[in-house]
């Protein structure tokens, strides 16, 4: 297979490693914008890692070419609606995920039924911590907020979360809950689910120890993308 990376940064870099073991064929390597659609010529699949200001671009360029593409910058899904819309208008193929790793999307089924046995629970007051390499350009991370939107959905007694970075902010009311932020040096990422009530404390965790997990995930989805049109996630790819 033919793969377009569209961002060749650390994240690139280890997809192309794993790629290569995998018998693939890396056809373009392009930083943030630096290419037009017609460079994606001769390209089974496009994976997309760059920043939140050029995924909208850069999408609609892999449409434009007739390229699948996985993309797994974040903070950009407030053009989600409007790029979806280009995608299915263009018979193209995308599939988006916050987080490639396993490992995690395992973790967001368990956050969902934690939630469920935590919601007539009110005692337990509900947070999430994140911990990122301070190289990592946005907060709260991508990962984070699915967890937050994934608890969302299912502890009832919550309607919404609020932000705040090295913990520092403002007081949540009683329907919100924190997601905390935090920069430091080397660290691929850590998310922390807590319950917390005078009496104990339940955690739920999920450590990623290198960058292999989520590049590994994005070459699969990669893989299962070559020749599909459509709007796709990890539900999708891991049928959970």
């Amino acid at each position: 297979m033919k793969i377009a990376l569209i961002g060749y940064g650390k994240m690139g870099k280890a997809i192309e490693g794993i790629a290569l073991e995998r018998g693939h064929e890396i056809s373009l390597r392009a930083d943030r914008e630096g290419f037009e659609a017609n460079d994606l010529k001769g390209s089974d699949v496009a994976i997309e890692f760059t920043t939140p200001d050029s995924a909208e671009a850069n999408i609609k360029k892999c449409v434009d070419a007739g390229v699948p593409v996985v993309v797994g910058t974040t903070a950009w899904y407030d053009s989600f609606n409007s790029v979806s819309e280009y995608v299915t208008a263009n018979n193209g193929g995308l599939f988006t995920a916050t987080n490639f790793s396993i490992g995690v999307n395992l973790f967001w089924k368990l956050i969902e039924f934690s939630g469920q046995l935590m919601s007539d629970y009110s005692d337990y007051e509900t947070s999430i911590d994140e911990i990122h390499h301070t190289e990592k350009l946005d907060a709260p991370s991508g990962t984070a907020i699915t967890t937050a939107e994934r608890l969302l959905s299912t502890i009832g007694r919550k309607k919404d979360w609020i932000h705040h970075e090295n913990g520092e902010g403002s007081q949540p009311t009683e329907l919100e809950m924190i997601v905390r932020s935090f920069r430091e040096q080397g660290v691929p990422g850590t998310h922390t689910v807590k319950f917390d009530s005078s009496i104990d404390s339940i955690e739920i965790k999920h450590t990623a120890h290198s960058r292999i997990g989520f590049a590994s995930g994005a070459l699969t989805a990669a893989e299962w993308m070559k020749g599909k049109s459509g709007i796709y996630t990890m539900k999708d790819l891991l049928n959970i």
